[in-house]
C-alpha cells in the first residue's frame, strides 16, 4: 500500500475506487465499506484507495468537545492495508479544508488529487464547510465530474448501529468485553514500557508499565483480564488502569502483570488487549490489603485464561 500524508505528495497516481470516511477504529462497518471499494476496484481493473484524515475533523471546530482516538495512526494504517487497499490518503484536516465549500472539496480533493473513478461512503457521510455536503450532493457532483457514488448501508449488530461513537462509549464505561463484537478484534492499548515505582515487583507481581496517551480513549480506572503481545507472541495477563491511590497520587497509567513470563521489557513495545473488567480501582487501607487483593485479581484472571 502506498501512503500519502500530505496533498502535495499525491502525484502520478492511477484512477481509483475511493472509500471515504474518518475510519477511527476501522470497525466492522468501516471494514465493509472499504472492502466494497477494494472488490469494485478489482472488478474494474483500477486501484482501490481510502481517503481519510490523520486528525479528527471535529477537533478543529471551535466549541466542540475533543474527540479521542480509538486506535493509533500506525494501527489504523496497518488495518487498512490488511484489507488490500492500494492507496491510503491520510491527510491532515486543516483550516483550509475546514472552510472548503463542498463542491470544491469534491473537485480539488477527490477528483483532482485522488483521481476518483468511484466513491464509497456511509449513509451519514458529510463533507465541506459546516459539513454542508451530504450523500445527495456527492451524487450530484459525481454526475458532474464523472464518478460513481456508492452509498453503503449501515451495519447493524444485535440491533445496534456500529459506530465509533458507540464503541467509544463501551470503552469509557468499561464494557471492553463488548468491543470485539463491533470492532472484529479486541480493544487494545499499545506503547513503550516505562519504569514504574516497582511496587508490583516488591509484592511479587512484577508489572510492565505504559503511560496513557491523553489523545486516546481509555477505559475507566480498574482491573482487567487481558492479553499482552510482545515480539509477536500473545501472553495471558492481568492489567490495572489507574492512578495507584493506595500508594500516592500518580498520573493515570497502565500496569500489566504477564503470567509465566520473566523477561525484562523496559524500553520495549507491547500491546495489551482488554478482555473483561473485573473491578473498579480502590484505595486500600494498607499495602498488605492491596497485596491480598492483587493475589485475588491474579487468581481470577488465571481462571479466566484457563491457567
Amino acid at each position: 500500500m502506498e501512503t500519502f500524508n500530505t496533498l502535495d505528495e499525491i502525484k502520478d497516481i492511477e484512477r481509483s475506487a475511493v472509500a471515504l470516511g474518518n475510519f477511527d477504529g476501522v470497525h466492522k462497518g468501516h471494514r465493509e465499506l472499504i472492502l466494497k471499494a477494494v472488490e469494485t476496484a478489482k472488478k474494474h481493473g483500477i486501484k482501490s484507495s481510502v481517503f481519510t484524515f490523520s486528525n479528527h475533523p471535529k477537533n478543529l471546530i471551535p466549541g466542540q468537545k475533543p474527540v479521542k482516538n480509538i486506535i493509533y495512526q500506525e494501527e489504523k494504517a496497518a488495518l487498512i492495508e490488511a484489507l488490500g487497499v492500494d492507496y491510503l490518503f491520510n491527510i491532515e484536516f486543516t483550516k483550509d479544508i475546514l472552510t472548503m465549500e463542498p463542491v470544491d472539496f469534491v473537485e480539488k480533493l477527490l477528483v483532482e488529487k485522488c483521481k476518483a473513478a468511484e466513491t464509497f461512503c456511509g449513509f451519514n457521510y458529510h463533507f465541506g464547510y459546516k459539513a454542508a455536503g451530504d450523500v445527495r450532493l456527492l451524487k450530484k457532483c459525481g454526475k458532474k465530474f464523472g464518478f460513481a457514488v456508492n452509498e453503503i448501508k449501515p451495519v447493524i449488530i444485535d440491533g445496534e448501529l456500529v459506530s465509533s461513537t458507540m464503541i467509544r462509549g463501551l470503552i469509557k464505561s468499561g464494557d471492553v468485553d463488548e468491543c470485539y463484537k463491533y470492532l472484529g478484534r479486541n480493544y487494545d492499548i499499545g506503547g513503550e514500557v516505562v519504569v514504574g515505582n516497582r511496587l508490583g515487583k516488591s509484592l511479587g507481581f512484577p508489572t510492565s508499565n505504559i503511560m496513557i496517551d491523553e489523545n486516546m480513549v481509555t477505559p475507566p480506572n480498574g482491573v482487567y483480564i487481558t492479553y499482552c503481545t510482545y515480539n509477536g507472541v500473545k501472553y495471558p495477563s492481568v492489567t490495572n488502569v489507574g492512578v495507584k491511590p493506595t500508594v500516592g497520587i500518580f498520573k493515570k497509567n497502565m500496569e500489566t502483570h504477564i503470567f509465566n513470563f520473566n523477561k525484562e521489557l523496559y524500553g520495549k513495545h507491547i500491546k495489551v488487549e482488554f478482555l473483561k473488567m473485573t473491578r473498579d480501582e480502590v484505595k486500600f487501607g494498607s499495602i498488605d490489603e492491596l497485596s491480598r487483593q492483587i493475589a485475588k485479581d491474579c487468581e481470577e484472571a488465571k481462571a479466566f485464561h484457563g491457567l
